[in-house]
């Protein structure tokens, strides 16, 4: 119990350590390339993200989704990749090969639907190379370049609001 606070508290440190390095500047290039990433005891219909992408014009072959699950007993097949408290060690280290490959794709942007603070998912969304970070509220704000004051219950919402400040911004 006393090492898993430890290492809670070691990966808060990579994960603060990340934040506070300075970012390039966000690109004006249209979307090609979308990451999403979802917590799976908010929001798991992720055909839902799929359909409204390709609406977007986002090829289906340049959109990439991870699911955090609690126990990998309970994830579906059905998802690209998931990911569970197991795959993470020490100051960030990741033991999940399919994840390190999403966190070094550089999406043109990468959503992050959900509300709930978890430790993993905070990692993740922190280390990710993405050109344009988009999430949901929450207390830090230094993790999104954008963010959409919705639950994830609301994605009919999000929907909408997202295609509003990407048109807004030029990404379309």
């Amino acid at each position: 119990m006393i090492l898993k606070v430890f290492k809670e508290k070691s990966n808060q440190k990579y994960i603060n350590k990340l934040l506070s390095e300075s970012r390039e500047a966000i690109s004006n290039t249209k979307i090609n390339a979308v990451g999403v990433i979802l917590n799976s005891d908010e929001f798991s219909d992720f055909e839902a993200f799929r359909t409204f992408f390709n609406n977007l014009g986002v090829q289906p072959a340049r959109t990439r989704i991870v699911t955090f699950v609690e126990d990998s007993k309970n994830a579906n097949e059905l998802w690209d990749t998931y990911f569970d408290p197991k795959d993470f060690g020490w100051k960030g280290k990741i033991k999940n090969a399919e994840l390190e490959v999403f966190i070094d794709t550089e999406f043109d942007l990468l959503i992050s639907f959900y509300a709930a603070s978890h430790l993993e998912l905070d990692m993740i969304t922190a280390a990710s190379k993405a050109n344009f970070k988009v999430g949901l509220s929450r207390e830090d704000h230094r993790f999104y370049d954008l963010i959409i004051n919705v639950k994830p219950k609301e994605f009919d919402i999000f929907k909408v609001e997202l295609k509003k400040y990407l048109t807004i911004l030029n990404k379309l």
